[in-house]
């Protein structure tokens, strides 16, 4: 099986972990840091996996990461209550249902859907 794993950077490894972990229900599949702060961190929900590293210099900040999920808006309602959601879900032109928000370095998780 082939599969592309996006890596984002992040300002804080212990901020990532907690927000994605805690907030967003991954769980960790691996951890390489010596201070809790700094490293690189992989994370994983199902088939979704992202890898958190920091500091990730050279690479360019603010990125980027699409999430394809069977239901943008039960993922929606547990997240919301646990994060900050810079929007709710809602009916793209060109068919699909989303929403997105930041996490703590600035990075945005574009989650989308289909429309039911």
């Amino acid at each position: 099986m082939e599969l592309a794993i996006p890596i984002l950077p992040v300002e804080d490894l212990a901020a990532a972990k907690a927000f994605y972990v805690d907030g967003l229900g991954f769980r960790v599949t691996f951890e390489v840091s010596e201070d809790g702060r700094t490293g690189l961190l992989g994370v994983e929900r199902g088939t979704l996996r992202i890898t958190l590293d920091c500091p990730m210099a050279g690479h360019g900040r603010n990125a980027c990461v699409s999430l394809q999920v069977d239901d943008a808006d039960a993922y929606y309602r547990e997240w919301n209550e646990k994060v900050v959601l810079a929007r709710a879900p809602h009916i793209e032109e060109w068919g699909a249902r989303t929403f997105d928000l930041q996490d703590p370095s600035g990075n945005t998780i574009f989650v989308m859907g289909p429309v039911r």
